[in-house]
């Protein structure tokens, strides 16, 4: 599931940037890391690029511009702007993503969305903790030294300008969002809804906290082990993760709101509701948080919702039991109710015979014995759980496969007309851009004084005459503005996301359903039972 953070630096040493992409730092503290003869230590492994630098050191060509254009010489300017694209760490062994594709990816990311600005784009293969997740870092200049086209996410005219700053607006964000979805999805990777918020909303500082606050209770624990006294806390939570637990507590418990404030009061935070909007004030705070900064389960309309749920779950405990209530009927009730996808945790089984024939050791063999008794055992728990028969679980196959093809026929002509909208909006402005050009031409009295004036603006009608032969070859007469063709994109983008939901779940399910396929298959043929083993192995 890839994700997309932001960061804005104030920090005018541009160095400092390259440095923690290329060398060791404590994730605490943030400092270098040094070996023991004081020396810096580099990244076991990553991958490192310029563009718009020239020949140049990124912060040599970022402080050339900065002096250039006279911009970035205060202290509360935004020096740079810092993109992280962090990629599922499944990718690497589902799909195939390496460091040099996400490289790749990401130099294509940033050339397309952050054109004129000097950056540097590296790839790092595991993020904290050693979660395993292949990321690329984007850090920008803000100081935009060429001129570029007026892209979807730009809404003034100073941010086509050389000599002109970087903005990262909420528009931007869903936008730059919009794209990596669209990335992934065209590169065959694993992917979220990143423009539809989250249940719990961790930010940067939070998350930090809590890492600091679990080191700095680890080494306490160790301290009162090791004096022999007992330990009352494992687990460090943030005051905010506190919070949510206790408006969790009170959501499974409260039918009405007035129930779910009261609740609360009992644990001292006071629920306040303002313009629709909810936020709780705990005992040691001045100021409320509010709801946006936990996430999106605890907003009005979540916790409304669960409310009511609760209250109709009540309702049908109070409900008269029916007289003539049997088995039968139960059997025949959960046969109508019973889930037709399962859950994703089963994978496929190893062939052990054709490792072994590749090279794989016994070790290798070990652990591919026990990997299949485990999915053997999950394989037959779906089949039980969701009621299938080896001939219902073909016709599920089939009914997903057609699901999947129906979602995909679906999208391929909105993303069709998408790309087909922004070539015209490109056209579009390319032309516009030359108005003057073309205007001066007509001003010209002369042949002469046309040709000549052809031959020192070559540049801007050979893009106008490109323009003038896509429209002719579309059959367009009149030409659409720009903010039409954008309002367009931004309609079609919206449905493509949408359908991106249903097209996921939906190869989700047919994997799903042809791993249990696989796996029942070489439960009945491939896998020989523990006695032939014993004989095999005798």
């Amino acid at each position: 599931m890839a994700t997309f953070k932001h960061i804005s630096s104030k920090n005018a040493d541009y160095g400092a940037a390259e440095q923690y992409l290329t060398f060791e730092h404590d994730e605490f503290t943030m400092k270098l890391t040094l070996d023991e003869t004081g020396r810096l230590i580099l990244r076991e492994d990553y991958r490192i690029a310029t563009l718009n630098c020239g020949k140049e050191d990124f912060a040599v060509a970022c402080m050339r511009a900065n002096l250039r254009y006279g911009k970035n010489q205060k202290r509360k300017d935004v020096k740079s702007h810092h993109y992280i694209i962090s990629f599922d760490p499944r990718d690497a062994a589902d799909n195939g993503l390496t460091v040099d594709r996400a490289q790749a990816l990401g130099e294509e990311f940033c050339a397309e969305h952050f054109p004129g600005h000097q950056a540097i784009v590296c790839t790092h293969p595991d993020g904290h903790n050693h979660s395993g997740n292949i990321h690329v870092h984007i850090v920008i200049n803000s100081l935009r030294i060429e001129e570029v086209p007026l892209l979807p996410y730009m809404d003034r005219p100073a941010d086509t300008r050389a000599g002109c700053k970087h903005r990262c607006t909420d528009a931007a964000m869903e936008y730059f969002k919009a794209e990596v979805m669209e990335m992934c999805h065209r590169e065959n990777l694993y992917q979220i809804d990143l423009l539809h918020g989250s249940k719990n909303r961790i930010t940067e500082r939070e998350y930090w906290a809590q890492k600091k606050g679990q080191a700095k209770l680890d080494k306490e624990n160790a301290t009162l082990a090791a004096e022999g006294q007992p330990v009352k806390q494992t687990k460090f939570e943030t005051d905010k993760a506190k919070l949510r637990q206790t408006i969790r507590n009170a959501m499974s418990e409260a039918t009405t709101f007035d129930e779910f404030s009261a609740l609360h009061l009992r644990q001292g935070v006071i629920v306040k509701e303002s313009r629709g909007r909810l936020s709780y004030l705990t005992p040691d705070r001045t100021k409320p948080i509010t709801a946006r900064k936990l996430g999106d389960d605890f907003d009005r309309a979540a916790v409304l919702a669960l409310l009511e749920q609760n209250a109709h779950r009540a309702a049908e405990k109070t409900a008269p039991i029916p007289e003539y209530h049997t088995a039968e009927t139960n059997r025949t009730e959960r046969g109508k109710t019973q889930k037709i996808a399962p859950t994703g945790n089963i994978q496929r089984m190893v062939d052990r015979a054709a490792k072994r024939a590749g090279g794989k050791g016994i070790g290798y063999d070990r652990w591919a014995a026990v990997h299949n008794l485990k999915q053997m055992a999950a394989t037959v728990a779906a089949m039980e759980q969701y009621g299938f028969t080896p001939d219902e679980l073909d016709a599920a196959l089939v009914s997903a496969n057609a699901d999947l093809h129906s979602s995909t026929a679906k999208l391929k002509p909105i993303e069709t007309a998408i790309r087909e909208k922004k070539d015209l909006q490109k056209q579009v402005l390319a032309y516009a851009k030359t108005r003057d050009v073309r205007d001066g031409l007509k001003k010209q009295k002369t042949d002469k004084a046309r040709k000549a004036y052809r031959e020192k603006h070559e540049s801007d009608f050979i893009i106008a005459d490109a323009a003038v032969r896509y429209f002719r070859q579309k059959g367009i007469t009149k030409l659409p503005t720009y903010k039409s063709l954008q309002a367009e994109i931004e309609q079609l983008t919206a449905e493509k996301n949408a359908l991106y939901n249903e097209y996921r779940a939906n190869k989700e399910r047919v994997r799903e359903l042809q791993t249990m396929k696989s796996n029942l298959s070489q439960m009945h043929h491939g896998e020989p039972s523990r006695q032939k083993k014993h004989e095999q192995e005798r």
